[in-house]
């Protein structure tokens, strides 16, 4: 399988601003190559000739990434090859295989990146990816919370610790003692920023649709008969589209919950996945 990481950093360089003709090839091995060589060269007016002078309008106006555009420059080194289907193509690159989120298109004129192409490919991969994430930072919450358990006898009722406490899943360890069961990632400094572009909050009950019926995870003060947690993305459709729920069983389901995510999952107090909640293969 393809590794499809996100690499929309590549070809955030900095650009001269004149316009000019995006440059067309014979082929899409030429195509790759003169894109290879300005990357490597670090050639900013090449590179500008072979995406062309309109990719602003199509990717985000950063900066490149130097650990990005070192991991392509060894892949291509490592292996390359391009994959052709009819008049669309695409440079594979290292042992992995991944794949350049910019296709090259065939037409009258020869093979050319197509920008706007890539822009939509990077927007699909990086929801993917940040799904992925915090689909592994929920079974890490999971971990967090079972470590939790064997140290206090019941499950942690928020993520970071009050200051000289340890009533939390993350506090800061002194030298020489054991890391807290979870890091600080889930609960950002800046509120709104979100991990991976999802958001966070434990549950701290769960309804009659969950296994074992409705109940309440705290007793006296203590959560000892359970724990949950509901994760949603930031911002819909762009860093996110799928919700995500998990209890102390550890099955992770999931709803598209649609434009308004924020505001149904505002209105979401209790781990109750009817059947409208689909579970993530195992």
């Amino acid at each position: 399988m393809k590794n499809r990481m996100k690499l929309s950093a590549l070809v955030m360089l900095m650009l001269p601003a004149f316009v000019q003709a995006q440059q067309q090839f014979t082929t899409p091995e030429q195509a790759a190559t003169s894109f290879a060589n300005a990357v490597i060269s670090q050639d900013e007016a090449a590179l500008t000739e072979v995406l062309g002078d309109n990719w602003r309008h199509y990717l985000p106006d950063e900066k490149a990434d130097p650990e990005a555009v070192a991991r392509f420059v060894r892949d291509w080194k490592v292996s390359h090859n391009i994959e052709e289907k009819g008049e669309t193509a695409h440079l594979n690159v290292g042992q992995e295989n991944w794949q350049l989120p910019i296709p090259m298109v065939k037409t009258d004129a020869g093979w050319h990146f197509d920008m706007k192409r890539a822009a939509d490919e990077i927007h699909t991969r990086t929801i993917g990816l940040n799904e992925l994430s915090a689909m592994q930072a929920i079974n890490a919450y999971v971990a967090a919370q079972q470590d939790y358990y064997q140290l206090e006898q019941q499950y942690a009722q928020k993520f970071v610790s009050t200051e000289g406490k340890k009533d939390g899943l993350y506090w800061p360890a002194t030298p020489g003692e054991e890391p807290s069961p979870l890091g600080p990632s889930f609960s950002p400094e800046q509120p709104g920023m979100g991990y991976h572009g999802y958001h966070f909050r434990i549950l701290t009950a769960q309804g009659a649709d969950a296994p074992g019926g409705e109940k309440d995870y705290i007793a006296d003060g203590k959560m000892a008969e359970g724990y949950a947690l509901i994760a949603w993305p930031v911002e819909y459709d762009e860093t996110g589209v799928t919700t995500f729920m998990v209890s102390h069983q550890g099955v992770i389901y999931q709803k598209d919950l649609g434009e308004q995510t924020a505001e149904k999952v505002a209105e979401i107090k209790q781990f109750n996945p009817d059947k409208s909640w689909q579970e993530e293969p195992q």
